[in-house]
């Protein structure tokens, strides 16, 4: 166990954490949250022995090993793939050189009553242990494992790592951090570069994980799956939750609903007091009473409100200018980096109030994409943006090709028109740049700051057709909801790439996928997709009908299947034995699709809420429980029939599109 003693870090005039007390168990599962800048990397670092606190102390348990990803990663130049990925294994070289001696040399030895003999008994005993823990006979075949699962090909193992981008130099870090199996695992915001695919892949190896672990993400579901406490740094403070993230939000309300509560009764029993004081303290019959009021205030234990910060970006976009019906049509557009080819003859069109997420694999082609559209590189074929198209676009890397050596003001000078110089200021106030923060150089800035500057930039200029790669990889939970709920309300065309499943759930309307250098295209939002490829299955994501999570944990180095097809005749009515389908019945049926799906979802909830009830031992035999299995079999009728009304008009859209 950790235990955390009273850490106290200040920087300038700012407590980051006020003499904060916890502890971590061997086996917790901890979700370490806060808004950008709460102190959460910090509070980390301090955790893996890289920095140290002004005051406190963390008490570590004899030979802890440590393992911690951070977002800072250089990975050494000049080593393949599978060579960099296995210098995790140093500590089993130094284990085996260890054990061969050991064994050599108790084999020589005859003093087997003698206590130094036992001490070596027991050396042996617990290196040997350690060997087995950390993969000491299956070192390559696990590493071999571990890269497949964060996406790397076979074909990748014997590539230079220096030819990869930042991105899958990170997953190459994660890899080792999770074969060298550290007592103590902590990861920084671990899914900021990886596919849904690889998400849920290290989702189920952190739930089988051996020791504790220790996360920062804004990914919300990845915290449900993985966590089961949840520690929230705020204004210096920490507060301490068992329960996952959801649960979290849940308690956490309640928790200041309570305390306010509190507050709220206490201030009016004192206001009620203080009155009575000064009514009885003029009269000398009274005075003995106002005496025994004041000291019973003086007594009083109060309830002090917690200091919170509420503090929220306030995000608006202005009015989308109007644009031609067509915004994107491309024809035959493909796409190679020498001779790797990316994109393949692929077609697609965008219409005018569209919403589509470009959802896939790393390396498939979603960034090189969204580089095209808004004309940052090269391609072949044809690609054409409609009448009175503006386009704004934010990139992966956005927050990071900002001018370090500037300040807030005069970035966003840079790209202001000159009419809106006098609003800059409170421009930047939204954006939570408040005062002297605007005159700060944008290198000191944190990721999650530089992100909501580089939105604000973005917002100086009309905009109709929105690009947004990976636009939620720095922002915390609550920016993401501002984020998120701006788009909602936006009336231009939006595009956005994304991997954040609760960022894009009800967002778009349409989800293309990247596979295969091909596009398919989804009539629906994430969910509908994740559920589409996995055959109503949130967890086995893009795998084969025959394929499960489970198959894949029991045969490691299988790929997973790729059922993706690539969209031919992207735009036209598709045919059904020769005839043309009906386009009034092609959308009844994407309606009664959508109606169904909604519906599914709601009894899907409803379902479990029931099945939790029912898992409730103090509730068996008694009337209620009666009612509850009537209305679990109740909902799961209503689902068969809703999934059975899905299928029927799934099944006519595919035979019509053949």
């Amino acid at each position: 166990m950790l235990n955390i003693n009273n850490i106290y870090v200040q920087y300038g005039d700012r407590i980051v954490l006020d003499r904060v007390s916890f502890a971590i168990g061997e086996k917790d599962r901890i979700g370490l949250v806060g808004v950008n800048g709460a102190g959460k990397s910090t509070l980390m670092k301090i955790l893996a022995r890289q920095s140290q606190p002004q005051e406190g102390n963390i008490a570590y348990p004899s030979e802890t090993t440590i393992g911690f990803l951070h977002q800072d990663m250089n990975i050494p130049k000049g080593k393949t793939v599978i060579e960099e990925t296995m210098t995790a294994f140093d500590e089993v070289k130094t284990i085996e050189t260890r054990l061969a001696y050991l064994e050599n040399h108790l084999s020589e030895r005859t003093d087997y009553e003698s206590d130094e003999y036992m001490r070596l008994i027991e050396e042996f005993s617990e290196l040997n242990d350690r060997f087995q823990q950390i993969g000491g006979q299956t070192n390559l075949a696990d590493t071999e494992k571990v890269l497949m699962g964060l996406g790397f090909k076979t074909a990748d193992f014997q590539r230079l790592t220096d030819t990869f981008s930042g991105g899958w130099q990170m997953r190459i870090e994660l890899a080792k951090m999770l074969l060298k199996n550290p007592h103590y695992l902590l990861l920084d915001e671990p899914t900021n570069h990886l596919d849904i695919e690889s998400i849920i892949w290290l989702e189920y190896f952190l739930q089988n994980y051996e020791g504790c672990v220790v996360v920062i993400s804004h990914d919300k579901t990845f915290l449900d799956n993985v966590t089961r406490r949840t520690i929230e740094i705020e204004l210096g403070r920490v507060y301490d939750y068992k329960a996952n993230y959801s649960r979290y939000l849940e308690l956490r309300a309640d928790r200041q609903e309570q305390l306010q509560n509190a507050y709220d009764n206490q201030q009016r029993d004192i206001a009620q007091k203080e009155r009575l004081i000064e009514r009885f303290r003029a009269k000398a019959n009274k005075a003995k009473m106002a005496q025994s009021l004041i000291k019973e205030l003086n007594r009083m234990e109060r309830v002090e409100m917690e200091d919170t910060n509420d503090a929220t970006m306030r995000l608006r976009f202005p009015p989308a200018p109007r644009s031609g019906e067509v915004v994107a049509e491309s024809k035959g557009l493909s796409k190679s980096y020498d001779k790797n080819l990316i994109l393949d003859n692929i077609e697609f069109q965008i219409v005018r109030g569209d919403r589509v997420a470009f959802v896939g694999k790393n390396g498939e082609g979603k960034s090189t994409l969204t580089k095209i559209l808004v004309d940052k590189l090269q391609y072949d074929g044809d690609l054409n943006l409609g009448h009175n198209v503006f386009v704004g676009y934010y990139a992966q890397n956005q927050a990071d090709v900002l001018q370090p050596n500037i300040t807030v003001l005069q970035t966003i000078e840079q790209v202001a028109p000159l009419e809106t110089t006098a609003k800059l200021r409170t421009v930047l106030g939204s954006f939570l740049f408040t005062r002297d923060d605007v005159d700060k150089k944008v290198s000191v800035l944190s990721g999650g700051e530089r992100a909501r500057l580089a939105l604000a930039c973005m917002l100086m200029r009309p905009i109709n057709l929105l690009v947004l790669d990976e636009p939620t990889n720095h922002l915390d939970m609550r920016s993401k909801e501002v984020l998120k709920q701006a788009l909602l309300e936006y009336d231009g065309t939006l595009l956005v790439v994304s991997h954040d499943r609760d960022f894009l759930t009800d967002l778009t309307t349409t989800t293309i996928e990247f596979a295969n250098k091909k596009l398919k295209t989804y009539l629906g939002d994430i969910n509908y997709f994740l559920e589409k490829r996995d055959f109503g299955s949130l967890r086995e994501v893009s795998l084969g009908k025959n394929t499960t999570i489970a198959h894949l944990q029991a045969n490691p180095n299988e790929q997973p299947k790729n059922t993706a097809q690539p969209i031919q005749n992207n735009n036209k009515l598709a045919i059904n034995n020769g005839q043309p389908l009906n386009p009034e019945r092609v959308k009844e049926l994407k309606k009664i699709v959508q109606n169904s799906e909604k519906k599914i979802n709601r009894l899907e909830q409803e379902l479990k809420t029931c099945e939790q009830k029912l898992g409730d031992n103090s509730l068996f035999n008694k009337p209620e429980y009666k009612t509850l299995e009537q209305r679990h079999r109740e909902l799961k009728s209503q689902l068969d029939e809703a999934v059975q009304e899905w299928e029927s008009a799934e099944m006519e859209l595919d035979k019509a599109n053949g």
